[in-house]
């Protein structure tokens, strides 16, 4: 559903730890990185256009994470799991371990974390055990 989504933050060093950390355990590359932005995934092109992209960039004001949230796909379960260690190990905080969310369907598999910033970031999988 989604093409890009971008996430700004207060410190994009802080960020890239974070953020290279968890996209690499969901093996999402980065494909972009300046002084103002970081970038993972694949941008679409006008004949492959099943891909999606993010953007991390740097803030010039104040961070106000006010409830949002970007879930991202994880090609298995394990990817979920390292999703969530990778990014309690480079400065995010638990905001749900890694298990089934029977309320959504029953393999329905995720994990949350909140990033340096205080936005709210999910792996999921949505494939059986």
């Amino acid at each position: 559903m989604l093409d890009h989504v971008s996430i700004t933050v207060s410190d994009l060093a802080r960020a890239a730890r974070f953020y290279d950390a968890v996209m690499a355990a969901l093996r999402v590359p980065c494909v972009n990185r300046s002084n103002v932005a970081l970038g993972y995934g694949v941008r679409n092109r006008p004949d492959d256009d099943g891909h999606s992209y993010i953007s991390i960039r740097a803030s010039d004001g104040p961070i106000h994470a006010d409830r949002r949230h970007w879930c991202f796909r994880a090609p298995d379960r394990a990817a979920v799991d390292a999703f969530h260690a990778a990014g309690l190990a480079h400065g995010g905080g638990d905001d749900g371990a890694p298990g089934v969310r029977a309320q959504y369907h029953a393999h329905y598999y995720a994990a949350f974390l909140v990033d340096p910033d205080g936005n709210r970031v999910e792996a999921v999988c949505h494939r059986a055990a």
